[in-house]
């Protein structure tokens, strides 16, 4: 089948990554994330694998150079290796990168097939390495299981970038040791504004933290210069001390939309063309009701209707949309 126009949407952005949530179930339940008692979408509502890996391909062949699998936690998610192993046939003849971010629960058993199949660097989301704070973040968690997946992960030969959501009152004061840790484990390190996404049990305007307050107190105590290093998604980097990077993500100080070249595929197969907008596209039924041909026809109805930009208010009255974030894919 011959491949159709580039990816381009009505703001003149192309589209060159695709993020991917294989599942929206965690094992754990970070509270800036998910409520505490969540419902979880039925097994038969979701894409199948093999579905998964037919429309990744399908956005390859249209522009697509970089794919990152997701959750929810996407190695939660029975045989996700396989997918791993099909779209990492890809790297290199159409797509530049493979990655995941995982919560490193369940990444030593995976880690060296992760690299077999063409994964070269992960992202590990790790809000505090305090047994104590990590237990109350994610509700449950064992922090020593995370570092041991993180570990397993480094010693089959994947970059590790670690994702820490900045939360008030809870991991602010952690981040400057944080940043020394990932130095000297040789991780780069991304801090998160905590967005406005799903209902959740607490008050998120008790927990956000301004990143440019962080980057001031950060810059007064380390030498940061800036990097130009670009990895396809939002972050802006800085050089640190020990040769690693640091990474903003500032998505309510700092908009970066102008330069928005992403789209997300839900494990349901509803593709969203804005994290931050409710507007989507139903993938899974175009591709059971008319194949590929119908599957191009739904991304290009996608692309006529993505948004310029997104519009999270930390103090809203309500989310900025209803579905959390592990439905759409971090």
């Amino acid at each position: 089948m011959a491949s159709p126009a580039p990816l381009i949407d009505r703001h003149g952005r192309a589209i060159s990554y695709l993020r991917v949530s294989v599942t929206d179930r965690c094992d754990l339940r970070c509270r800036y994330c998910m409520a505490e008692q969540m419902t979880f979408l039925p097994r038969r509502a979701l894409l199948a694998l093999e579905e998964i890996a037919v429309i990744a391909e399908r956005f390859i062949a249209r522009g697509v150079t970089k794919i990152r699998l997701s959750g929810g936690e996407p190695l939660v998610r029975r045989d996700v290796v396989e997918l791993v192993d099909r779209l990492g046939r890809h790297v290199g003849s159409g797509l530049d990168e493979l990655t995941m971010t995982t919560n490193a629960t369940r990444l030593a058993s995976v880690a060296p097939r992760l690299f077999d199949a063409g994964i070269r660097r992960i992202n590990v989301s790790l809000d505090s390495r305090d047994p104590d704070t990590f237990r109350f973040v994610t509700r449950h968690g064992d922090v020593a299981q995370v570092l041991d997946g993180i570990a397993a992960a480094k010693a089959a030969g994947l970059a590790v970038k670690i994702n820490m959501v900045a939360l008030a009152g809870l991991n602010e004061a952690e981040i400057p040791a944080m940043l020394e840790w990932c130095g000297e484990q040789g991780f780069d390190l991304s801090l998160i504004e905590t967005m406005p996404l799903g209902a959740i049990d607490e008050d998120r305007t008790d927990r956000f933290v301004p990143l440019t307050r962080v980057f001031e107190s950060l810059a007064a105590r380390y030498p940061l210069a800036r990097d130009g290093h670009r990895t396809g998604g939002p972050a802006r980097y800085w050089r640190t001390p020990w040769g690693t990077r640091l990474g903003l993500i500032s998505p309510l100080t700092a908009n970066f939309c102008d330069g928005c070249n992403r789209v997300r595929l839900t494990t349901e197969g509803k593709l969203y063309m804005c994290l931050g907008h409710e507007g989507q596209v139903d993938l899974k039924a175009a591709l059971r009701a008319g194949g590929l041909s119908a599957v191009d026809a739904a991304i290009d109805e996608a692309l006529a209707t993505k948004p310029a930009r997104h519009d999270f208010r930390i103090d809203a009255a309500a989310p900025a949309v209803a579905r959390h974030m592990s439905v759409t894919g971090g």
